[in-house]
């Protein structure tokens, strides 16, 4: 008895060690990442002359108006309503395309499926700029340069493989008997998929929605090749009014680079519990 009252206190010994250092190191590696944001704002905070020489995590003396120079000498403002509309339209876009794909792959038995599944997310391992000379030269020929739907439509489709193998993936596991009791009460096949296995999926659409929101937040690179007037540009092309020829102003960017992120911040915490849900679907069904 007293051999395996030993035992049973070395092993709980032993899961609270391991456990306490698992906590350690998720703590170090959520502080790592928190940091240089943490560093961003505390330096939009201070002057052009003390950002390199006050080394404080907060300034004693904070400049808020740094904001308001950062949104109104940039014009913040029509860039962010650009990003904010670009990305929504993306989003819709992949979201109602790529589910639709994706449900047809899962359910819909049709000759050439695998193949034609296969052809779709091998896409993934071109990026968009790799794409950039034939990109330009169909978005010439269909007379897209420098409109909003140039800008859309190539993002759109940069975002489809990857929510196609997502989607399919979910919609494989999902239990064919609610289907089945649909169409039995007279549903069709786009209403099942509407009414039974899109709010289903909704974890999984949380999970590509945030991916499609990080890219299209961050685009830049396509920005510049098919955008040429500066009313139309997005978000990231403020920030570089404050990067001179000899001279940056780092308050102001990093005032404007927290700006950028703050969205994308809010929408996943909104977005939280569905993502957490979707990215551990798989583990917990495996």
């Amino acid at each position: 008895m007293m051999a395996d009252s030993t035992d049973i206190n070395y092993e709980k010994l032993k899961k609270r060690t391991t456990s306490f250092f698992i906590h350690v190191f998720l703590i170090l590696v959520s502080l790592s990442c928190l940091f240089p944001l943490w560093w961003a704002f505390a330096s939009s905070l201070k002057t052009q002359q003390t950002v390199f020489k006050d080394l404080s995590f907060f300034p004693q003396t904070p400049h808020w108006e740094n904001y308001y120079l950062a949104w109104t000498k940039a014009d913040f403002g029509r860039y962010f309503l650009n990003s904010l509309f670009y990305t929504v339209a993306v989003v819709v876009g992949v979201l109602f395309i790529a589910s639709m794909a994706a449900y047809a792959f899962s359910r819909l038995k049709f000759k050439g499926r695998n193949i034609l599944f296969l052809i779709c997310i091998s896409t993934m391992m071109i990026p968009i700029p790799g794409s950039f000379i034939a990109l330009y030269v169909l978005l010439n020929k269909l007379h897209l340069i420098d409109t909003r739907l140039g800008y859309i439509l190539p993002q759109i489709n940069g975002g489809l493989p990857l929510g196609i193998f997502l989607l399919k993936t979910f919609f494989d596991d999902l239990p064919k008997e609610l289907e089945d009791s649909a169409r039995i009460d007279g549903c069709g096949r786009f209403r099942v998929y509407w009414h039974i296995a899109l709010p289903l999926a909704r974890p999984a659409l949380a999970v590509l929605a945030i991916f499609v929101i990080l890219a299209v937040w961050n685009e830049y690179l396509l920005a510049m090749l098919v955008l040429s007037d500066k009313g139309l540009m997005p978000l990231q092309r403020g920030l570089m009014v404050f990067q001179g020829a000899h001279i940056t102003q780092y308050p102001l960017l990093m005032a404007g680079i927290v700006i950028t992120v703050l969205p994308v911040l809010v929408i996943y915490l909104m977005l939280q519990k569905h993502i957490i849900k979707g990215i551990t679907a798989g583990a917990v069904k495996g």
